[in-house]
């Protein structure tokens, strides 16, 4: 292939209808890392969390229960495979549903679990997330509306407009909102006491590489260098 993005030689795509993945070595490399934590997750089993009860030297165990293990495995898996999708889609659109996906197996992962600070946590974060799909599909819009497409192989051919830059910035808005990092970090930072390691982690893992790929595509649409 002689097409380049981000100074990276594009190794090639796959045309699925709308949906358009395509395949270069960050990318790649980060589906890989998403696809291999998934995969750990699907073996591994939840860790007895420990807790110390105030007033006394005694701890007490707190373990997630059968029921429970099962849904969350469940919603971990789903969410690493949607990380795994947002890291090689090649188009805007599938990348915001990619997201979104995101953010409601998120608070799923820790719906379930009976402490109210938890759960308090979640459905802020959940608010959050909510109101964070008006950016995040607004300015894939805006990008549509600017660009007449929502492909990043065609987007990287057209020159920055205003409309584009704007919206990029309702893009990363609505993605800061969907995975919970700063500043909306506080709203999802009770959620991390529940017990149910290594299910959480994944939390932290999707918000890290779709903040990666989030600025590779606005690098891509607002071409700076």
């Amino acid at each position: 292939m002689d097409i380049i993005i981000l100074g990276q030689q594009l190794l090639g795509y796959i045309p699925l209808g709308d949906i358009v993945l395509y395949m270069a070595p960050l990318n790649l490399f980060m589906f890989a890392s998403a696809l291999a934590f998934t995969t750990l997750i699907a073996i591994s089993k939840t860790e007895t969390q420990v807790e110390a009860e105030f007033g006394t030297l005694k701890d007490k165990g707190v373990t997630v229960d059968k029921k429970e293990f099962k849904i969350r495995r469940f919603l971990a898996i789903v969410c690493g495979l949607a990380t795994a999708g947002a890291m090689i889609t090649g188009d805007v659109f599938d990348f915001t549903l990619f997201v979104c996906l995101i953010g409601i197996v998120n608070i799923g992962i820790v719906a379930a679990v009976k402490q109210v600070d938890v759960l308090d946590a979640a459905f802020q974060y959940g608010l959050v997330a909510m109101i964070a799909t008006l950016p995040l599909f607004g300015g894939a819009a805006l990008i549509l509306a600017a660009t007449g497409t929502i492909s990043l192989l065609e987007i990287v051919n057209i020159p920055t407009t205003t409309m584009m830059i704007f919206g990029s910035i309702l893009l990363f808005l609505g993605v800061a909102g969907e995975t919970g990092v700063a500043p909306f970090y506080a709203t999802k930072a009770e959620m991390f006491r529940t017990p149910g390691s290594p299910f959480l982690l994944i939390i932290h893992l999707s918000s890290l590489l779709v903040i990666v790929r989030v600025i590779e595509i606005l690098l891509i649409i607002n071409k700076p260098f």
